[in-house]
């Protein structure tokens, strides 16, 4: 699993030392899945329409979300902000 990780925030465009914050803050992350943990979850923040940047600023600020289920959590939330008039660009 490590490094699968590892390439995976390489690819995006996280340096050496960004990725080694990033696991200081949230060590868990280094046991996920590339395929069925990070790049769903990147997906999904795309999806709600954030370029790479933000993708990356976000995982550094809050590594924790990584560890979120998308379908238990993530998702039902986000659909909750929507039908209070929340829009995906806010």
């Amino acid at each position: 699993h490590i490094k699968p990780v590892l390439l995976g925030l390489s690819e995006l465009g996280l340096d050496d030392s960004q990725v080694e914050n990033i696991i200081t803050k949230f060590p868990p992350l280094m046991t996920y899945s590339l395929e069925d943990n990070l790049k769903p979850q990147v997906q999904f923040w795309k999806e709600l329409g954030m370029d790479d940047a933000q993708v990356t600023k976000t995982i550094m600020q809050f590594p924790q979300l990584m560890g979120y289920s998308l379908e238990e959590n993530l998702k039902p939330k986000v659909q909750w902000l929507k039908e209070l008039g929340i829009d995906d660009s806010q």
